[in-house]
This record gives C-alpha cells, structure tokens and sequence, in this order.
C-alpha cells in the first residue's frame, strides 16, 4: 500500500510476525513511536527508530497492550532515550509499576519481556495529541482486555493493535476462569464499524484500506471460534508453540517440553488436544508439521 494514503509524518515500520508493526508519527516538534517489538528485536528496533529520526530525539513511547511482541523493546528504547515519556494501557499501570510477570501474563505464556517503566496510563475515552495528530482513545477488549487502539477522526486512521488484522484478529486468551471472552472481540469489531476508518494500520502486517472485508473476515473467524471453543483452544497452542519456535528457530523436544510445563497456560491449552492421555505435544507438533508451519527431524524441531 503507498505511503501516501497515510497522513504526513506518519510511518510504519512492518516488522516480522515476531515482533509488532512500529507506528512513528511526527509532527508538531514531536515524535512518538507506537509499540516496540519484541525483545530478541530490541536492538534492531532501536536501529530502525534512529535511522528514521535522524538524530532527533524519540519524545514518546506508547503501547497499544503488553503484549511481549508489542512492548519487548521498551526498555531499550528508554535506555536510550532517556526523556522518553511512556504511556500503557490503564489495567497494566500497576503490574507494570511493581514489575508482576505474572499478573503481566509472560509467565503463563512462556514469553520474555524485559523490565521496562511507564510515567502513565492513556485516557481511555478521550483524546490525546501525538505528533500533531489529535487520535481517540478506545477500549479494545478481546485479544488482550486492556487493549487499546487509536483513531485520528480528521484522517480517518485506526491503529487497531491486534483487534483487526486484513484477514482477521489475535488470539483471545482466556480469562482465570478458562473462558474466552468471544463477545469482547465482537464488541471491539462493531466499535471499529462505527468509526469507519479510511485505512486501518493493524499491530501485524500491512496497512489496508477495504476494512468492510476485514471486518467480514474476522466476524467469520470469531463466529467459527465461538461455535466450537476447542478449536480456538487448540489455535491458541499452535500460536504459542510457533512464537516461541520463531524465537528460537530450532529447538529438541525435550527442551521444548520443559518450555511447556514452565508456561502452564500452554498446559491448559493442550487439554483440548485430548483427553485420554495422548501425548498431546505430539499431536500439537504433527498438525503444525502437516501445515508447513515447522519442520520435525530426529529429537529436533525447526521453525519454517
């Protein structure tokens, strides 16, 4: 999609599917920078934001949800950025200010995120002026239940995280009671209708303009989830067990079992794999081997 659909001083970074899209805006003597990757690509995230600001300074970092994929390279950026401002969702600001991994969900996913701070949380509900650009702050509940996304009614732009994607939306993660909390996403689809974005810069993949289609994609997905729970369930492992098998590239089952036990939401999930006490990992590893998504060799299992 060309650059010129996008208002002035808006850029985005497209990242791999290991790490989130960055979304520089900047504008009014201003630069922000929305979400920050994941950590293995800190170093490279810091790289890409120096190369696009050209010595000038990064005034403001903002996280869409906490996510590791989406704030990983916090830290680095604030590490070098040492004024940078940073803003996180509201229902983060306190596990954030005492660091809780747990309550953070890095723990039960068996992700890694490097400790990082946050001066505020953002006005969910009401405006806010990042480079020049006036954006509205909406809850997005659904992926992640203190998700936010960002729509700048002048341009008719929406940053929608992981709340919309061209062909679809994140896994929604179940609550402590186990349970997927479906109608959030269908709230957040209808909220993203109402608003009727002209182009939609989502948290993964490219910017797109025929958002009447994603939204028909993604009320599919969600209808298909909502009819059959275990089926998400079992998407939900594949997801997990592909992120970290992108992180790593290669990996021995034995390793990746210890991985498994350690992230007890991967646990949980894999029970919807079976109940008769197959080996559920196995089966798990054989449909993203059918899919071409890994590739299995002796006591070894690659990423593709």
């Amino acid at each position: 999609m060309s650059a010129d659909l996008l208002p002035l001083g808006v850029r985005v970074l497209e990242r791999g599917w290991l790490s989130s899209n960055n979304i520089l805006i900047e504008g009014a003597g201003q630069a922000v920078l929305v979400d920050s990757g994941y950590c293995q690509h800190a170093a490279q995230t810091v790289a890409l934001v120096a190369q696009a600001l050209q010595g000038r300074p990064l005034d403001v970092l903002l996280n869409t949800h906490l996510h590791s994929d989406h704030c990983g390279g916090n830290a680095a950026l604030q590490a070098i950025y040492t004024a940078l401002h940073t803003h996180i969702p509201p229902g983060n600001k306190a596990a954030v200010d005492r660091w809780d991994p747990v309550a953070l969900g890095y723990t039960a996913t068996g992700q890694d995120c490097p400790r990082f701070h946050a001066e505020s949380a953002l006005p969910v509900g009401d405006e806010l002026w990042l480079g020049g650009i006036c954006w509205q702050v909406h809850a997005a509940p659904g992926h992640d239940p203190h998700s936010i996304i960002l729509f700048a009614p002048q341009s008719g732009v929406l940053l929608s995280a992981d709340a919309l994607w061209e062909r679809g939306f994140g896994v929604v993660f179940a609550d402590s009671d186990g349970v997927e909390n479906f109608s959030a996403v269908g709230r957040t689809l209808d909220l993203i209708a109402d608003l009727q974005p002209r182009i939609v810069i989502p948290g993964h993949g490219a910017p797109f303009t025929d958002v009447r289609q994603a939204l028909g994609l993604a009320r599919e997905r969600l209808r298909a989830f909502g009819d059959d729970p275990g089926k998400h369930r079992r998407h939900a492992a594949k997801v997990l067990l592909k992120f970290r098998l992108m992180q790593d590239q290669q990996m021995q089952r034995g390793a990746l079992r210890k991985w498994v036990d350690s992230a007890h939401y991967m646990g949980q999930l894999l029970q919807a794999y079976s109940s008769s006490g197959d080996d559920t990992l196995e089966a798990l590893l054989s449909d993203l081997g059918r899919s071409g998504a890994i590739r299995m060799q002796e006591d070894w299992v690659y990423n593709c």
